[in-house]
């Protein structure tokens, strides 16, 4: 994980809470989460995870330093357990994971962190410009094209927040829930479904090899 500098990590975006998205605009993706399961584990999708559970008796400061995770709203203990158990939950599937991208903030570092051991810090996924700033549709543009690119190996993983997801692909999830993705490269892909938090200890009922 590349060091981070103050002046890299002083960040004046929106904020990455969790507004929903407005129902009428809403994708609805067609596979359940048992389906969405084994298409996993063929591979060759993209994962899409909001961090997960967060203390909400905190907010981020109106400045956040990137560097310092006590400007930010961080992990819950039941965050925390959370993302453990949707790393194991993917490889007692067998689920296979290549790369693992993750918005800057302590919250998606460390839920990447504690469900895949590794990650790569993802500049394009950190924070969101507001609506009316000139940035604002290239950011959206990129947040597609890490959605729409094939995977080198495995599934992609990219942990990040509502804010980027939202405008990007018309669809809300919850803390620790993951949307999927197949790609098609140059910023297109195709909303498959998405599999809530709460869903993995029955799955690993259902389809765990040897159950």
């Amino acid at each position: 994980m590349r060091r981070l500098t103050l002046v890299a990590c002083v960040v004046v975006l929106v904020g990455c809470g969790g507004a929903s998205v407005d129902p009428s605009l809403e994708q609805r993706g067609s596979l359940g989460p048992v389906e969405l399961v084994r298409k996993l584990q063929g591979g060759g999708l993209v994962v899409y995870l909001r961090h997960a559970a967060t203390d909400r008796s905190k907010d981020d400061d109106p400045i956040v330093n990137l560097a310092d995770c006590s400007t930010q709203r961080n992990l819950n203990e039941k965050g925390r357990a959370q993302a453990r158990m949707i790393g194991e939950a993917l490889r007692l599937l067998e689920i296979p994971v290549g790369d693992v991208r993750a918005s800057e903030y302590c919250r998606t570092r460390e839920t990447a962190r504690l469900a895949f051991r590794r990650t790569a810090l993802e500049r394009k996924l950190t924070g969101f410009p507001h609506t009316g700033d000139p940035t604002y549709d290239e950011r959206v543009a990129e947040t597609k094209q890490l959605l729409g690119r094939h995977p080198d190996r495995g599934n992609t993983v990219l942990v990040a927040h509502i804010v980027n997801i939202r405008p990007a692909a018309r669809i809300s999830i919850g803390e620790g829930e993951i949307a999927v993705f197949e790609p098609h490269g140059e910023g297109a892909f195709t909303y498959l479904g998405r599999i809530p938090a709460s869903a993995w200890s029955q799955l690993l009922e259902e389809l765990r090899p040897g159950s």
